[in-house]
């Protein structure tokens, strides 16, 4: 049996953890933090499109980034050989960064024995056969439910992230990270028309949640509900106009044009649009928004981040006011706060930094039909794709996958090629009406910052925007 077949120890296979130690203390000598990261990851992909498998993939990778952080500059260096020797050559790179020394450690991050998720592996909980034969039913099952189905695409993916943690001062931290993803695409046609619909849920869990019929047969239905109500959809309108936003899904409109702004190094460098406003209303009255990395499952949830902080519910804006960021420890540190468990690194070959976990905004105390039927003319916004911001000045565009058209508080009729056009401070302050029925995203979210990409988790309730931009192709 090799070390691969067991769980992920380090310093029971490849180093011994004093020598490690000696070794990390050497990099940070002088330094005011860092640590030694350990990772192996096993990860899986099924793909079945078009009545056969069209792909299968199974990845394994392990290795460590040694950090040494002084100041504003970190010396990072990783490698995918776990030994003493490959720990020696990083550290001297490493503490490259902390070359004049004069530092002192900062405290070790406080303890914390929160377990958010069962730490097992859903890659081998099933065989390949019963996968494929999985994937292959769902397809069988949506050609069947309706005659105008014409493609239907399935994926299963699957991982599991085992991290180790060795603080200068001796601490460590260890745990396993799973993730597990059912995605469904379907396409129809009527009348020489196609379109498509997709859905999907995952998150911080085991396959058993996403195969059980009753599990599978819902995104199975909701992908071909988009698809079909697509089919009917009318060219979207044009112009300026009030935009009422469904909940769950459509807070990643909130976590790109707002979250990243909120993120503290963007902040602590005054790039951010929200750069020396904590005290002042950037929101309208009612908008309360958090970031909560300690929701039992959910795809951004970690028990502790890539520093090893343990994670928390950390308010942001506060009935309108800005009150928080979101901190990694060296920002923090820099901007004189504390650290949130925002520090988060794709793998072990990436550097931490801030991170958003899950983010949501909270619940008002209007009723989600009252706040549609305040639309007087408008669209509603139900599901996104993708989206481009800028973070200096919050600028964002969303293309919206499912969107209807609304007059004088009616709900017309279904859109399509809608644009969500913006600024993420504007947008904040023209929220007039937010609902009580608050709800988190299926599952699907992935964020990507400086070329780095992390699982994260959104939400929101039903919420009225005045005056966003919709771009479409009516007039």
């Amino acid at each position: 049996m090799s070390d691969d077949d067991g769980p992920f120890r380090p310093f029971e296979t490849d180093l011994d953890r004093q020598e490690a130690l000696g070794i990390l203390h050497g990099a940070v000598a002088g330094a005011d933090d860092g640590e030694l990261f350990l990772e192996r990851t096993r990860s899986e992909s099924l793909t079945f499109d078009d009545g056969r498998l069209r792909g299968a993939s199974y990845d394994s990778a392990k290795g460590f980034g040694l950090r040494a952080v002084a100041g504003a500059a970190a010396g990072y260096a990783h490698s995918t050989e776990i030994s003493a020797a490959a720990l020696a050559r990083a550290a001297e790179t490493a503490r490259l960064a902390a070359a004049e020394g004069g530092g002192t450690l900062a405290a070790p991050p406080a303890p914390s024995n929160q377990r958010l998720y069962v730490q097992e592996s859903p890659v081998s909980a099933m065989s390949f056969g019963a996968k494929v034969d999985l994937l292959k039913e769902i397809d069988d099952w949506l050609r069947a439910r309706d005659p105008r189905v014409k493609q239907v695409s399935v994926s299963l993916a699957g991982s599991l992230q085992e991290v180790e943690i060795l603080r200068p001062e001796g601490g460590g931290l260890r745990e396993a990270r799973p993730m597990a993803r059912l995605s469904v695409s379907v396409i129809v046609e009527k009348d020489g028309r196609r379109e498509s619909g997709s859905a999907g849920g995952g998150g911080r869990i085991g396959y058993e949640t996403l195969i059980a019929p009753e599990a599978w047969r819902r995104e199975a239905e909701e992908a071909l509900r988009i698809a079909l109500v697509n089919l009917e959809a009318e060219d979207a309108p044009a112009g300026v106009m009030e935009v009422a936003l469904g909940a769950g899904w459509p807070g990643i409109l909130l976590h790109e044009a707002i979250g990243h702004g909120l993120e503290g190094d963007f902040n602590r460098k005054k790039t951010s649009a929200f750069s020396g406003l904590m005290g002042q209303r950037v929101a309208a009255p009612g908008v309360t928004v958090v970031d909560d990395g300690t929701l039992p499952g959910r795809r951004g949830s970690l028990s502790f981040d890539d520093e090893g902080t343990p994670t928390s519910r950390t308010v942001l804006i506060e009935d309108g006011i800005l009150v928080g960021y979101m901190q990694d420890r060296q920002n923090a540190r820099l901007m004189g706060m504390a650290p949130t468990g925002n520090g988060r690194r794709q793998s072990f070959a990436h550097i931490p930094m801030p991170r958003m976990t899950n983010t949501i905004m909270a619940n008002g105390d209007a009723k989600p039909g009252d706040v549609v039927a305040a639309v007087k003319d408008g669209i509603y916004a139900v599901g996104f794709g993708g989206g481009q911001v800028d973070i200096v000045n919050g600028k964002f565009v969303f293309s919206c996958t499912e969107a209807y058209r609304v007059k004088n508080g009616k709900v017309l009729h279904p859109v399509k090629g809608a644009t969500l056009i913006g600024d993420g401070p504007t947008a904040l302050q023209r929220v007039r009406m937010i609902a009580d029925d608050m709800a988190l995203d299926p599952g699907i979210g992935t964020c990507g910052k400086n070329g780095q990409g992390v699982p994260v988790g959104v939400g929101q309730p039903t919420l009225l925007i005045d005056g966003l931009t919709v771009g479409g192709a009516a007039a």
